[in-house]
């Protein structure tokens, strides 16, 4: 399994001015690439390996690429082959795309050392250093310590819009030392949870909770104050540059308030079930959708259901995602399907008479249809009346946010 931990850097100013000498020898690279790629004959190119060796003629040209780590400058190539298949991938699924752009200086912000180059050391505190080749030291701060079972695999060394150094290290598990996931036969509806993914909460979980979503009316009225006062700087000028980190910044801030939140509430969700089902949405196209664009780009769907994917590897949990269409019209007691606009907030279905609330209905859906994916069924012992919850708890985005757990009933319980 491969997963990556993140840190905070602190180069010196002398590290710091090598380390973007670096990155934008790194972008000439890449932009180099995309030439090649172009103009240069496809039976010598066409692959990130048939690319690589072309590097030596490169350094015998360009003696500025001599001054960076061969292995690095190997990855940046590699970087130009991974965002072309993207794109083909995008193709593929019907979307329009174009071609790869030339990168300017403020669009190409890192680098990575693959396999080699690196080396850390003094990690026994919350501080340590990274040893770059042709670089140097880079002081980081270690706030979590790198899992002994995990072997680094990649650096990569990013400086942020507001001016701050990250580094991440990219980790491989071998999966013998990952905690199993339970048996599917041993899977039922007290150890498995829906999701349903709403408009009023967050989410929506078919035993009944409900996590409100996160307050950030604050930080987007400080972020409109802020855009205004930079529409007025003259653009180029110190003040501007001034202005646009601070607007940076406040971007910054609204980023990691919504990835904590995630990261504390997927990470409770896998470690609390042996199974958690989600909807599959189609995001892109949700955005694309008039109205209410911000708010649906705000909650971040898809990167909270890629962190429960990724966690339930680490914890030994099953997340599936399901079809998503239909949930909520679909009636969750005897299947029959009924239209209901958006603002009808209560599913009460004409054919059975069954009642509930509109988003506990469609965790339900979601949870049969998790259920029936995996080939189990659903199972008879326990219809859905029974699960249903007695009553619904629900969770602030505030209580999430300060205690990084939440809880209701026999389950962890949030203190206060």
């Amino acid at each position: 399994m491969e997963y990556s931990h993140r840190y905070r850097a602190y180069p010196t100013q002398a590290v710091g001015a090598e380390l973007e000498y670096h990155i934008n020898v790194h972008r000439q690279a890449y932009n180099y690439t995309r030439y090649e790629y172009t103009h240069v004959d496809a039976d010598n190119i066409g692959s990130a390996y048939k690319h690589h060796e072309r590097l030596t003629d490169w350094k015998d040209k360009f003696a500025v690429f001599k001054e960076v780590h061969s292995k690095a400058l190997q990855r940046t190539v590699t970087r130009f082959y991974q965002n072309l298949s993207n794109l083909s991938i995008q193709k593929a699924n019907g979307w329009k795309v174009g071609s790869l752009k030339w990168k300017a200086p403020r669009e190409f912000q890192s680098m990575t050392y693959s396999q080699s180059g690196f080396k850390l050391k003094n990690t026994s505190g919350r501080h340590a250093t990274l040893i770059l080749s042709k670089i140097g030291n880079v002081p980081i701060r270690l706030h979590r310590d790198i899992p002994d079972e995990g072997s680094i695999k990649e650096v990569t060394i990013k400086k942020e819009t507001a001016g701050e150094w990250f580094v991440s290290f990219g980790l491989e598990n071998d999966d013998s030392d990952l905690p199993g996931k339970p048996a599917l036969d041993s899977l039922n509806t007290s150890n498995s949870v829906g999701i349903d993914l709403g408009i009023l909460n967050y989410i929506h979980t078919s035993d009944g909770i409900t996590v409100d979503w996160l307050n950030l009316e604050e930080e987007y009225e400080r972020l409109r104050c802020e855009q205004r006062k930079l529409s007025r700087k003259r653009r180029g000028s110190n003040n501007f540059e001034k202005q646009r980190v601070k607007v940076a910044k406040v971007k910054r801030r609204i980023r990691r308030k919504v990835l904590d939140y995630q990261h504390k509430l997927s990470t409770w969700l896998v470690k609390e079930y042996d199974a958690v089902f989600v909807e599959d949405l189609n995001v892109q196209s949700m955005l694309q959708n008039a109205g209410n664009a911000r708010n649906k780009q705000d909650v971040a769907w898809r990167q909270f259901i890629t962190l429960l994917e990724y966690k339930a590897d680490i914890h030994g949990c099953h997340v599936v995602q399901v079809e998503a269409r239909g949930t909520t019209k679909e009636c969750a007691q005897c299947g029959m399907v009924s239209e209901k606009p958006i603002w009808v907030r209560e599913h009460s279905c004409p054919a059975c008479g069954f009642e509930c609330d509109r988003d506990a209905n469609a965790s339900l859906n979601v949870l049969q249809r998790g259920f029936s994916k995996l080939g189990l069924g659903w199972p008879e012992s326990t219809p859905v009346e029974t699960a249903l919850p007695a009553d619904t708890h629900s969770v602030s985005a505030k209580c999430v946010v300060e205690t990084g757990s939440l809880g209701v009933g026999g389950r962890r319980s949030l203190p206060g």
